[in-house]
């Protein structure tokens, strides 16, 4: 295979790689139905069933058969961590209703399930941005009226002999128990053995668009006002730091745990999503109030919930402020991290509830400090420089100390003919990262977890791309062994394999850094705000340069090293940067909250890629003795 075919392959592999932490498609399809489902039942049980007596056998029949269904499905989903909880969580539910269990306990057991899924197959559950509610309406109107009606009251043109009638929008005891992601996936899947069908072929934003319309067809425009009036004044701004209250819960939820006021404001943001961006908090206060969520739902008994609250605080939240915080007060910074960390462990362990609650007092106190530190999440213009400078320089000096090391490489050893390959591999993987991040950000959405989930998987596949051409160097650092190779490799055939892989790992390098440099600077464009935009982009030009200047460096003063010292040079970096990419894929992982994290008493150089865990530092011990046993062999073969 030729040069380009390799390195098309490798864009093949890391094109694939994307695609599977973006989720994969059918498992969050069927995922995303199952939560449908459990949502029908949580708001039609009540119509079935009260007291224990059947109110109406073929909606009851159906909830049985629903209930069944959901057991099958979730048994053939993907496996997962949790994933014999949830079918046992499944199976319960099915023996409750086949129990005719009072419509309360259903409804409590039908939304643990559902958020556990949720968690367990991270669905998205949210808008990525506030749906356009002027076009709703003309959408309601193209799409919806002859069923529905002009008014949504369940009496279009088409609504005459439909069993059973379209949904009436103004019922308002029903709707009072439906959230808008429950209509979003009603408008999205459609219901089956009724005439409203699935509306797939709508936009991803059209649907949600469709769907806080409807929610809020039959709210009196009165409430709207006066819901206004208390948004306006300050009120609701805990519950609703971002969308995910307005979304993800129904007005009855809402009011059982926040009150009437709350319940009021939801109906108004319903109508009017952009309000919340409006308000959008810092990267601290949506920290603290996911943080707090986590404890609600610890105590609730759901913990499935809380863990991905504690998950979501930490990835969404306080890491996109670490860098600017780094500057102001590393230690605070580290003590929130371990903290946040231990958080997780704690929900995940289910330690005592009086435990947990002091962990999260604690960790308030902490991001309050950080907010004080950060001036409410503002930066002044030199934090704002430094941030800038650091972030990049963080991020790109692994990636320029290894495209400088292959470069000097292919350059001292005379195949200049393969300079296009090495620098074909970081600029396709600058314009590919690019590329990722925009789809990501306006097509298919990326969290933190996904995030971390890209940058520990393509560090683990550098790792091993790094150990192979660290032994392959390390095989000819003396004389003798470079003058064998000349004279064996004419055809060059193995090295076209090499310098294969070196395309590879330059492309990887600089492709494994684009989501985390894209999202922290767009974190530190926020918390610098108008006075410090011009401050973030000169730390940005600042740090271009000296990573340029940097990779000027190396490429120079290694071309003056002897051949021999400067394989030996080359291979114990490759070395040293393949165990900290172990270290940092298996750290990127536990962020993402996909591999345990057992922590140990040890330092954290993030650099190096040493955390103090064990799977962390369990992985690079196996990396430096997979070094060790390379090395043993390809200096045992060169003096036989």
């Amino acid at each position: 295979m030729n040069p380009i075919n390799r390195l098309l392959s490798a864009l093949m592999l890391v094109v694939a790689l994307n695609a599977l932490v973006c989720g994969a498609a059918n498992a969050q399809q069927e995922a995303q139905t199952i939560v449908h489902l459990l949502d029908y039942i949580g708001v039609d049980y009540p119509g079935a069933v009260d007291m224990g007596k059947v109110k109406d056998e073929s909606e009851y029949k159906e909830m049985l058969g629903f209930a069944v269904q959901i057991v099958e499905q979730i048994k053939g989903l993907p496996d997962t961590a949790g994933k014999s909880a949830l079918v046992g969580a499944a199976e319960t539910l099915a023996k409750q209703i086949a129990a005719k269990t009072a419509d309360q306990a259903i409804t409590e057991s039908s939304g643990k399930l559902r958020w556990a899924l949720i968690g367990a197959y991270r669905l998205q559950v949210v808008p990525r941005r506030a749906p356009d509610s002027v076009r709703a309406a003309t959408l309601y109107s193209q799409q919806c009226t002859a069923c529905h009606g002009a008014q949504g009251r369940g009496d279009g043109p088409d609504a005459k002999g439909l069993d059973p009638a379209p949904a009436n929008f103004h019922n308002a005891e029903r709707m009072a128990s439906r959230s808008a992601y429950g209509m979003y996936n009603t408008i999205s899947l459609g219901v089956a053995g009724t005439a409203m069908k699935a509306f797939a072929t709508l936009s991803e934003e059209d649907r949600w668009a469709l769907a806080f319309y409807v929610s809020n067809l039959g709210v009196p425009t009165e409430r709207i006002s006066k819901a206004q009036a208390l948004w306006k004044s300050g009120e609701g701004l805990s519950v609703y730091p971002d969308l995910a209250n307005v979304v993800t819960r129904s007005n009855n939820e809402i009011r059982q745990e926040f009150g009437d006021k709350a319940a009021l404001i939801q109906e108004y943001l319903r109508a009017h999503p952009e309000a919340v961006a409006a308000n959008r908090p810092s990267p601290i206060a949506f920290s603290r109030q996911r943080v707090a969520d986590a404890l609600i739902a610890f105590e609730k008994g759901d913990y499935a919930a809380a863990r991905q609250f504690a998950v979501v605080a930490y990835l969404e939240g306080f890491e996109l402020a670490e860098s600017g915080l780094d500057n102001v007060d590393h230690d605070l910074r580290l003590n929130i991290e371990r903290e946040m960390l231990a958080l997780r462990n704690a929900l995940g362990s289910r330690a005592p509830i009086d435990s947990v609650r002091n962990q999260v007092r604690h960790i308030d106190a902490l991001l309050s400090t950080a907010e004080e530190k950060l001036g409410g999440g503002g930066l002044s213009p030199t934090a704002a420089f430094v941030s800038a400078l650091i972030i990049l320089l963080r991020e790109g000096l692994e990636a320029i100390l290894l495209l400088a090391a292959i470069i000097a490489y292919v350059t001292k050893t005379g195949r200049r003919d393969a300079l296009v390959w090495v620098h074909a591999g970081w600029m396709i993987a600058l314009v590919l990262g690019a590329v990722t991040w925009l789809v990501a950000t306006y097509f298919i959405g990326i969290s933190g977890a996904n995030r971390e989930l890209t940058e520990g998987v393509t560090a683990l596949i550098a790792s091993a791309m790094l150990l192979y051409v660290g032994y392959w160097l390390h095989g000819r650092s003396q004389a003798q062994a470079w003058s064998r190779f000349l004279r064996e490799q004419v055809g060059a055939a193995l090295e076209k394999k090499t310098l294969w892989a070196m395309a590879s790992v330059s492309f990887l390098a600089v492709y494994r850094e684009m989501f985390e440099v894209v999202l922290f600077y767009e974190a530190l464009w926020v918390q610098a705000g108008d006075n410090g935009h011009q401050a973030v982009a000169g730390g940005i030009a600042a740090a271009a340069v000296l990573l340029a200047v940097t990779g000027w460096g190396i490429f120079k003063y290694s071309l003056r090293l002897p051949l021999g010292p400067f394989f030996s040079v080359m291979s114990l970096l490759l070395a040293l940067m393949a165990v900290a990419f172990a270290g940092q894929g298996i750290a990127g992982l536990q962020e993402a909250g996909l591999v345990e994290m057992n922590t140990v008493n040890f330092i954290t150089v993030p650099m190096l890629g040493i955390h103090p865990t064990i799977e962390s530092l369990g992985a690079q011990v196996l990396a430096l003795a997979l070094v060790a046993l390379g090395y043993w062999a390809t200096r045992r073969k060169v003096s036989a």
